[in-house]
């Protein structure tokens, strides 16, 4: 081990508390997708606690959520892209607040993912303080939209980081440290039915019922999941009609779908497009119209990612962490997006911890130093 790469993994060491109480800080704050002022707040944080690591911060402002945040070293090349995201999934009010019991913290986000945010924000920090990181061509992307699926920040994320290197991404960290490679694309339609409305009892048989026609839909779109093939079609949400003696002239469904490779996921969309149509033509007079499709195309794992994958490996394996790989995860993060347009990601990077998305969300302290230790492994091999 060389002097440099020693005293940044000592610099981590001695700021085991400090990042515990970073944490603390951010998860103290609500930020909400949907509360832009709580999410400026833990923004504002983050700018404060990376000053020290003298980076350029461009802030990307936005009139729904709040402030993207681009940090980037002065050097030149082909940058190494880490991705994070201010934002969590709980309003104000339903669940806040830092707590520790023993090994163990607890709050909103503290997984998912502001723990991933101090422990990359330490790693850089660190390399700061040997004077790696200035020479590193990198760019820290921390958007606040995530957890919606990010419909601002994508375009930011593909022109920041078009021509990234390489993507690590500091979502939650797995049970044994396993390492993401693989996420399913994920996306979103609504179905509208239209009929005629008409009084059930009088003019029953002029009537065209949407609800009818968007049953039949549902019925049909509802088969085109295959579990083969990962591919899922969930109707999580219906509603139409103005009351039981009114033929309903309007319904509507909501649709999950998710899918493993992005062929499959524009397949899955135009499946679903021909089946409202045949559902709509079933109920003479009823029309079926279709909105959204593919949010995020999949992480794929290709020879780039797997070569990405097993060189993090090796830096985790030497911090004394788990280096497996993590089996096909179901939801979308950011990482889905670089990869869609050629950038070698992994994705999992953060603290290790389990609850996200829920009122148990927790991290294992222990895991910060060995992580963010990783991290400047990683990051410091690429100097």
């Amino acid at each position: 081990m060389n002097d440099r790469l020693a005293q940044a993994l000592a610099f981590v060491e001695s700021n085991r508390d400090e990042m515990e109480r970073w944490i603390a800080r951010l998860v103290s704050v609500n930020s909400f997708t949907d509360n832009p002022e709580g999410g400026r707040k833990v923004g504002a944080m983050v700018r404060e606690m990376l000053d020290g690591a003298d980076l350029r911060c461009r802030v990307h402002r936005s009139e729904r959520f709040a402030d993207h945040l681009v940090f980037a070293t002065p050097a030149k090349g082909k940058p190494i892209a880490l991705v994070g995201h201010l934002d969590t999934v709980f309003p104000p009010g339903t669940f806040e607040g830092y707590r520790r019991e023993g090994n163990v913290a607890r709050g909103p986000g503290v997984l998912d993912m502001k723990g991933g945010l101090v422990l990359a924000g330490f790693a850089l920090l660190a390399l700061r303080h040997v004077g790696a990181l200035e020479g590193l061509p990198l760019r820290f992307v921390i958007v606040a939209d995530e957890e919606i699926g990010s419909p601002e920040s994508q375009a930011l994320l593909r022109d920041v980081c078009r021509d990234a290197q390489a993507a690590l991404v500091l979502e939650a960290g797995r049970a044994q440290d396993a390492i993401i490679t693989r996420r399913k694309g994920t996306g979103g339609m609504k179905a509208i039915a239209h009929g005629k409305a008409v009084h059930a009892g009088n003019l029953h048989h002029e009537g065209v019922n949407a609800i009818w026609a968007l049953a039949r839909f549902i019925d049909e779109a509802q088969k085109l999941t295959d579990y083969s093939r990962g591919v899922t079609v969930n109707v999580g949400k219906i509603s139409g009609g103005q009351g039981k003696n009114t033929v309903p002239d309007r319904a509507e469904a909501e649709l999950d779908i998710r899918f493993t490779t992005a062929e499959d996921g524009n397949a899955l969309v135009g499946s679903i497009f021909d089946v409202a149509r045949k559902a709509a033509a079933s109920v003479e007079g009823a029309s079926i119209e279709l909105e959204g499709g593919v949010m995020r195309a999949p992480l794929e794992r290709t020879e780039a990612s797997a070569a990405l994958y097993a060189e993090y490996a090796a830096c985790a394996r030497a911090s004394g962490l788990g280096d497996g790989e993590a089996a096909l995860i179901g939801g979308g993060s950011d990482a889905n997006t670089l990869s869609a347009i050629g950038i070698p990601a992994i994705d999992g990077l953060g603290p290790r911890g389990k609850g996200f998305h829920t009122k148990d969300e927790q991290i294992e302290l222990d895991s910060l130093v060995p992580k963010a230790q990783a991290l400047v492994r990683m990051l410091l091999g690429r100097t």
